[in-house]
């Protein structure tokens, strides 16, 4: 058993998800049949070898359906019994970027794009059917990142904005590339120091980063309600925006978004404690409604 394994009391890992697209004012899910079982489910799979459970996730999902989809919120763990043991299956809504036409495979022989409701009643097994309960269509999502490992300050005797990133940091940012993209973010910001801007550089490739003074230490500090705002209006973005800040904003920006909304946060190591966690190169994912109010957070410690 994997530490993975251990950590999750399960000696079954699988990731899966509510695959959904736009259609006619509302939306659509996937639901896949499997002839081994003959029975309708959400597409899902086992974790292979060295992988996460976010990568698992696209991956089995993509193998089930042949759809390209991006995660957005996650939506929770379901646990129950096979024959091999205990079994834990996490679920991330994802959004299809591209709907082929369906190839039947070795595991599924045909896909259904049906109302939630509707897949809620075809769906055989009752863990299925939480996870439709909980699953929200976003209407943005904010993918925040803390600036990967930096130089050492007392070792540096420039402008602290150019302090630039180490060997770590480096290798951290170059982590962020294949993280990020399993949330396809279509644009990028970033606070001012070179730190900030370079961590997510590898990841953004051709896009362009805008530079956010507003939301990097000196600047939000200086102004905190200006800086708020900006914050806000990134979060209500209709998409998925990518922004790079520091560990002096983001704890506090994202412990008053969960304070006013009693949002839960998920993925902190202790959600008894108050304080919001924002190591190096970790990353909060939050998702909004139509109004900008924050909906989901989601905490990934490490890329």
């Amino acid at each position: 058993m994997t530490d993975l394994h251990a950590a999750l009391g399960a000696d079954v890992l699988a990731g899966g998800t509510v695959l959904w697209r736009p259609l006619n004012a509302g939306v659509h899910v996937a639901l896949v049949h499997r002839p081994r079982y003959d029975d309708w489910s959400l597409p899902k799979g086992k974790l292979d070898r060295g992988e996460s459970l976010a990568a698992c996730a696209l991956r089995e999902t993509w193998e089930e359906t042949g759809v390209r989809a991006r995660l957005g919120a996650c939506i929770g763990d379901v646990r129950y019994a096979v024959p091999e043991g205990r079994k834990l299956v996490r679920y991330w809504a994802a959004e299809a970027l591209e709907i082929p036409d369906f190839t039947p495979n070795d595991e599924v022989d045909e896909l259904r794009w049906v109302t939630p409701a509707t897949a809620a009643d075809l769906v055989q097994y009752p863990h299925d059917r939480v996870v439709l309960e909980r699953f929200r269509v976003p209407h943005s999502v904010l993918l925040v990142v803390r600036h990967a490992k930096a130089g050492s300050r007392k070792d540096w005797e420039g402008d602290d904005d150019l302090r630039p990133l180490s060997g770590v940091g480096r290798s951290q940012a170059a982590h962020l590339v294949d993280f990020l993209a399993r949330f396809g973010p279509e644009r990028y910001h970033s606070a001012l120091p070179i730190r900030c801007l370079d961590t997510v550089r590898p990841a953004a490739a051709d896009l362009p980063i805008t530079p956010e003074p507003l939301l990097g230490e000196e600047g939000y500090w200086e102004k905190p309600d200006a800086g708020l705002t900006r914050f806000r209006e990134l979060l209500a973005e209709p998409g998925v925006t990518a922004l790079c800040s520091q560990g002096g904003v983001i704890p506090d920006v994202v412990a008053l978004l969960l304070e006013e909304t009693g949002v839960p946060a998920n993925g902190v190591p202790s959600p008894q404690d108050k304080a919001v966690p924002s190591r190096k190169a970790s990353t909060w994912v939050l998702t909004a409604d139509a109004a900008g109010t924050l909906t989901s957070a989601d905490y990934y410690p490490s890329p």
